[in-house]
């Protein structure tokens, strides 16, 4: 197998007319946002005590611990953000603040290398005696994710040399030698971490214990005979399939428990199966991936169906106004997509790459980037959602954070590092999964690549593509599933094509331009009829956009709208928020007069024409609260 190249965060720059938009927010406005929140300095935001904790630790200032115990992970998530903002904007007040919080860290870290606020602050004689839900090897994971974006995007690897510490401890914790325990972690995301560290260091220490975790995981004892565990396994979701060790990777058909967990595991079970090239472990991951996509995603790019244990529950189980979704669990899902096209470059994990990315993720932050969605329901009636025991933890609008804000960091994270989900690369063919702009370089086996790509997406199928380098360079263009009519261009003349999964490989020359054509109508889409609650259901795709109804358009009683698939769907072009594609949809509602009085009547009360005017669902709740719908009754 052949392998593939990374590319650095730093040698593709995004610049696109739909992406520099939530981009720059990032950059200039959610990055200092999230900053304050984190110092506790937001005005009605939920206190965060992330940064406190720290200063606590590091003796500057006195105090308890504040938060959840995985608390140390927001703020390392708003590290790695605040690093790759920096290749968009040098701000020296994000350099400032960086130097800052580093500091606080250096000096918080224990002698032998432990860090970790809650248990230093809190229990530090319960140090890695709680595996299961401690999050120690959790939050370890997210900081040596912060201290590789640190050293790539600025240079700096004094976060790194903290981490280097820590690792060297947790490496002497963890093993099968004499003193060491057998285990893994109860939270994954140090697996994908250490493979990160791996390949911007070379260290083989990374990549050995990443592979000893992934392979170590579902055997026994591990921490399944932990006191904590044993007690949180008296509640039905939170035994063994909750943290992915019902059984070992090669044994699990199907995905199991908390939903962010699982594609946190599976991605770094992807960085391991391709340095290893062990085709057992590539084959468990895509019979996974299958069940995933096939049995336990949403149409939004959305996984994780239940609140309780934040999880995945049987196949085909997909309720749309109690579902849970998490904006986490859809980023989770690009990145486990992203390594399965390093293993094996297909577009059926750029398809739904793009789908979580378009949809699920950008539907987390609010277009004034200082909002956010945890669970991104498909349907909501607000104030059933505010009664309901089972909607509990459905918003009807994004809030400013959360007590739990893993997401709102992950998302600006994200954002700020789009450009590592544009390309993969194998040897010297490079592949194209998004038609995002950018402007790229790649170092290949030849010499020195560049790609210019000016895009029309995702409101129009056009992209313009702009080699200079090496002659032999193959470029290979996705073929997104919705495009119709999918052309390539070479200075103006047609290309003969012969796809292969999913890509259009195009042989590059020096100075070459590339046009890629698509059309993208507007389609209705409905589900298996093993979905029960979309049975005599259809929903609206527009490209990669997956689209809703809100009251804002259309009135109140959205769910008793009927669509008439015979109908066509007429798109516009809309100003709203800056210029956007709006899909009507036609076909009838109830006459109400008949209803005014009635909770029951017989059936057969007239019905009259009307139309939904739909917009791309990531855009709900941004003009006031109201109700959604993505599904709609149809006949």
């Amino acid at each position: 197998m052949q392998k593939e190249r990374e590319i650095s965060i730093k040698d593709v720059r995004v610049d696109d007319t739909f992406w520099n938009g939530p981009i720059q927010n990032a950059v200039e406005k959610v990055v200092p946002y999230q900053w304050r929140v984190l110092n506790d300095r937001e005005p009605g935001a939920v206190p965060s005590c992330a940064v406190q904790n720290f200063k606590i630790a590091a003796g500057l200032m006195e105090g308890k611990f504040g938060g959840f115990r995985f608390q140390d992970s927001d703020l390392a998530k708003w590290i790695e953000a605040a690093s790759y903002s920096l290749l968009y904007k040098d701000s020296e007040e994000v350099r400032g603040a960086l130097d800052e919080i580093v500091s606080v860290i250096e000096k918080a870290q224990r002698e032998d290398g432990y860090m970790d606020t809650y248990f230093i602050l809190e229990k530090p004689q319960e140090r890695w005696k709680d595996i299961a839900h401690g999050h120690e090897l959790y939050c370890a994971g997210h900081m040596l994710e912060a201290a590789v974006a640190c050293l790539q995007a600025t240079g700096s690897d004094r976060l790194m040399k903290v981490m280097e510490k820590c690792v060297a401890l947790i490496r002497k914790t963890f093993g099968e030698g004499e003193g060491q325990m057998s285990s893994y972690p109860g939270h994954e995301e140090i697996e994908l971490a250490l493979m990160k560290a791996y390949r911007a260091t070379g260290r083989e220490e990374y990549k050995d214990l990443a592979e000893y975790f992934i392979e170590n995981r579902g055997t026994e004892p591990g921490f399944l005979r932990e006191p904590h565990f044993k007690e949180a396994q008296k509640s039905r979701w939170f035994g063994p399939a909750y943290h992915q060790a019902h059984a070992k990777i090669r044994d699990q058909k199907t995905a199991e428990g908390h939903a962010v967990r699982a594609m946190y595991f599976f991605t770094g079970a992807a960085d391991v199966a391709l340095e290893t090239g062990d085709p057992t472990l590539k084959k468990a991951l895509e019979d996974l991936w299958d069940n995933v996509t096939q049995r336990r995603m949403y149409v939004t790019g959305g996984v994780g169906s239940q609140g309780e244990g934040e999880c995945f529950t049987i196949d085909f189980d997909l309720p749309n106004d109690t579902c849970y979704t998490e904006t986490c669990a859809a980023i989770g899902l690009a990145m486990w997509a992203l390594r399965m096209l390093r293993l094996d470059p297909d577009s059926r994990y750029s398809d739904v790459m793009e789908r979580a990315l378009y949809n699920n993720v950008l539907s987390g932050i609010a277009q004034d980037g200082e909002h956010y969605f945890y669970v991104n329901p498909l349907q909501i009636e607000p104030d059933v959602a505010r009664f309901r025991k089972d909607m509990e933890s459905v918003e009807p609008n994004r809030v400013k954070w959360f007590g739990c804000a893993c997401c709102p960091p992950n998302i600006t994270r994200t954002l700020c590092g789009l450009g590592s989900y544009v390309y993969t690369r194998r040897g010297d063919s490079l592949y194209q999964h998004l038609y995002i702009g950018n402007k790229a370089r790649f170092e290949t086996e030849k010499g020195t690549a560049q790609l210019s790509c000016t895009s029309s997406m995702p409101w129009q199928g056009k992209a313009e593509i702009t080699y200079q380098g090496p002659q032999g360079v193959q470029l290979y263009l996705r073929i997104p599933e919705y495009a119709e009519d999918f052309k390539v261009e070479k200075d103006g003349a047609p290309l003969a094509l012969a796809p292969e999964k999913g890509y259009a490989p195009v042989t590059l020359t020096d100075g070459g331009v590339y046009t890629v054509t698509f059309a993208m109508k507007a389609r209705y889409l409905e589900a298996n009829p093993h979905v029960t609650e979309d049975c005599a259901k259809a929903c609206v795709q527009r490209g990669p956009f997956i689209y809703c109804a809100e009251e804002a358009d259309n009135g109140p009683l959205l769910a008793a709208f009927t669509a008439d698939l015979s109908a066509p769907l007429a798109e516009e072009e809309s100003g709203l928020f800056g210029g956007i594609v709006t899909v009507k949809a036609t076909g009838t509602r109830p006459d109400m007069g008949p209803w005014e009085k009635a909770l029951y009547r017989p059936a057969g009360a007239g019905r009259v024409p009307a139309e939904l005017t739909l917009l791309p669902y990531f855009l709900w709740n941004n003009r006031g609260e109201g109700e959604m719908l993505v599904w709609m009754n149809a006949r």
